[in-house]
């Protein structure tokens, strides 16, 4: 698996599938990752700088070069948008997904970035999952946007800094973000309608509106493996069997078409690693594009077999019936 970012913190209470995750979370096997500083009680006062000038890297989604801090840094939360975006607008609790580039403005040592990993970060903007520079800063700015800011010690990691990325508690840090994206309750899958055609499996709507798609399950018997169809087809990267990712999703079961569990009506994105939850979906995810709606229909030897969830509908020989909205890889 890809090593995640020394900065920035694992979001923390997320569910993953309130009715499908098995083994640990996510949360709980990241404990070695610095959590994000205790949120201050009041905004920070955004100012316009002082920044270290881009020498290099200039364009967006470019590593950049950034020079180091002159002179003092402003206390306050010094932001700039330096490449302006066109895309959604990133509200707080919003996942975004970045590249970035940290370094420390008093020697300009990068102590983080995802450029070199090819890889960017998705991370929700909460108190609890992101340091609260990153926080004020981001929120307002649209996808597509690069941003810089500055950010002192109290929107940071506090007088106690983060050994492990080598921050000391009064450094100043600096970052340069580069917005991809923004999901949030409303984000759907934008692929390609894939045809519908097999009369003996359940029909998954096609809308991209963020709201629930329907699923229209056929009075015939269920199939004995497990399915993991296209519904809409993503041009997005593949799932691998290691991922971690965050999506929309919907299931019923098939023998009663009842829904028994959906992040439409938590209107909260789920998030989780593909080794947390039951073989269906780990399997039926795996080798799948990023961007897709997938139709999933898990027998009971992929699901939850002979221990169904306690106090749900699901029984020992439900057969489990989702539609999922891979969005982003975490």
């Amino acid at each position: 698996m890809r090593r995640r970012s020394l900065l920035i913190a694992v979001p923390a209470g997320l569910v993953t599938l309130a009715a499908c995750g098995d083994g640990e979370s996510d949360s709980a096997k990241a404990s070695s990752t610095p959590s994000a500083s205790a949120s201050a009680a009041k905004p920070p006062k955004i100012v316009d700088g002082p920044l270290p000038a881009i020498t290099d890297g200039v364009k967006f989604d470019e590593k950049p070069t950034v020079a180091k801090g002159s002179g003092d840094p402003s206390k306050d939360l010094a932001v700039k948008t330096v490449i302006a975006g066109s895309g959604q607008t990133v509200a707080e609790g919003d996942y975004i997904q970045a590249n970035y580039l940290g370094q420390i403005w008093a020697t300009a040592k990068v102590f983080d970035n995802s450029y070199d990993r090819k890889t960017p970060l998705v991370i929700q903007l909460s108190p609890q999952g992101i340091i609260d520079g990153w926080r004020y800063a981001l929120t307002g700015k649209k996808a597509g946007s690069r941003v810089q800011m500055s950010v002192p010690p109290t929107w940071g990691y506090g007088t106690e800094g983060n050994a492990q990325a080598g921050i000391k508690g009064t450094d100043t840090l600096v970052f340069v973000v580069d917005i991809q994206n923004t999901f949030n309750g409303k984000s759907s899958a934008k692929g390609t309608e894939v045809a519908q055609d097999n009369v003996d499996l359940p029909k998954v709507g096609t809308n991209t509106d963020g709201k629930a798609p329907t699923i229209e399950v056929p009075k015939v018997d269920p199939p004995t493996k497990l399915v993991a169809n296209y519904i809409l087809e993503g041009d997005g990267p593949e799932v691998g069997a290691e991922d971690s990712l965050l999506v929309q999703y919907k299931g019923v079961l098939w023998d009663t078409g009842k829904e028994f569990d959906s992040s439409y009506s938590r209107e909260a994105l789920s998030s989780f690693g593909l080794q947390q939850v039951v073989k269906g979906w780990s399997q039926g995810m795996t080798g799948k594009k990023v961007g897709s709606r997938l139709l999933i229909v898990i027998p009971p030897k992929l699901g939850y077999g002979d221990t169904p969830p306690s106090g749900s509908d699901i029984k020992k020989d439900s057969v489990m019936v989702f539609t999922v909205d891979i969005l982003a890889k975490m």
